[in-house]
């Protein structure tokens, strides 16, 4: 044991000597080989910095394998080389693979780049709601309809990849949606998850169109179990109903050419019927408004001496007696336009509760 033991310390200490070393270098290849690998030592991090890695290693190696088969003349260099080779190259594979699989197709690779990089939306994020709709690209070919009003059912979300969509109402035109847009939008708002409803308007294809399409309930759980994913749809939702509110109001014009802005109240009262906001008690002030008006009787005093009565002031001293300003009804937008612009008419507050919605859509 002592002189096994004396033996390794002798080593380790002094050394293994070279009976003789060789006087010639080794060839191009075997320098070649090392010049690979210094290089592919020098690789960084990430997918692509693992693939100079490997594939500088994988070079390297064979490079010595060609060596230890052509000028060393050694088997066990050349099969462990061998070795190392093929580990390089399944690396490879796997890497490759691995890509492969993380790419997006070409429609929702674009749309993260338009949509979701602008929002710094995690790309682990956006690949969940990509599998939510099962990666299909759904398309509808010009003048098809994707929507019927009061016939389709509200079952899904859609965002517009490609073409332009109509909007109607009873066969007036209200907007169009572009790409990037959610079709159904305030459809999807309008109902909670446990509801259930119909479109109210019809969406209608003016160009061939491709748009992706999620399902109600299996974008409500996914909702539901991320709460980063349910922020995001929720600030996307919002900017885009508000984007159609715009698109309304700029095409809400009345007949005498002022623009209304729909964000406004007053405006309710303004589309209003005339005859349900008009009752008996404006049509009492009406007429009494129009009545001339009449001096009240003169009491006859008792007294004895009787003051003759006063004559009236000169008609050149006297102002014209201004009638009381009366609460009229609203005209309709062609008489009004004649007599006086909208920013002067008084406005007509209503005993009742302010509708919900317009009563008469203004014509567009």
């Amino acid at each position: 044991m002592s002189a096994n033991s004396s033996t390794v310390g002798q080593h380790l200490w002094q050394g293994l000597v070279c009976i003789g070393w060789k006087q010639d270098l080794e060839g191009a290849v075997y320098h070649l080989a090392n010049c690979f690998l210094l290089l592919g030592f020098m690789g960084g991090s990430g997918v692509y910095g693992c693939f100079y890695f490997f594939g500088f290693l994988a070079t390297g190696y064979v490079c010595c394998m060609l060596w230890g088969w052509f000028d060393a003349c050694s088997l066990d260099i050349f099969i462990w080389n061998f070795l190392l080779v093929m580990a390089c190259l399944l690396q490879l594979t796997y890497l490759v693979y691995r890509l492969r699989k993380d790419t997006l197709p070409e429609e929702f690779e674009l749309l993260y780049k338009t949509l979701c990089v602008p929002l710094q939306v995690p790309l682990q994020a956006y690949k969940e709601i990509v599998r939510c709709c099962e990666e299909q690209v759904l398309t509808l070919a010009a003048e098809q309809t994707y929507a019927v009003e009061g016939e389709t059912p509200i079952n899904r979300l859609s965002l517009l990849l490609s073409g332009r969509v109509r909007v109607s109402q009873d066969g007036q035109f209200l907007h169009c949606i572009f790409p990037y847009q959610f079709m159904d939008s305030p459809e999807w708002e309008s109902l909670q998850p446990s509801e259930e409803g119909v479109f109210q308007v019809t969406l209608t294809a003016e160009t061939t169109c491709s748009y992706i399409s999620w399902p109600r309930k299996s974008l409500h759980l996914l909702l539901a179990k991320e709460r980063y994913i349910s922020r995001l749809f929720s600030a996307l939702l919002g900017y885009d109903i508000s984007e159609k509110v715009y698109a309304l109001n700029e095409k809400l014009f009345a007949k005498f050419g002022l623009c209304f802005d729909i964000r406004l109240p007053s405006l309710y009262h303004v589309l209003g019927s005339a005859a349900s906001d008009s009752g008996p008690e404006s049509e009492k002030e009406d007429k009494e408004a129009h009545e001339p008006a009449t001096s009240p009787p003169q009491a006859v005093p008792t007294s004895v001496h009787q003051s003759p009565p006063c004559s009236p002031p000169p008609a050149a001293t006297s102002p014209p007696a201004q009638p009381s300003r009366a609460r009229m009804s609203r005209p309709d937008s062609g008489g009004l336009a004649s007599r006086i612009p909208l920013q002067n008419y008084p406005q007509v507050m209503s005993t009742g509760l302010a509708p919900l919605a317009p009563v008469h859509t203004p014509e567009l």
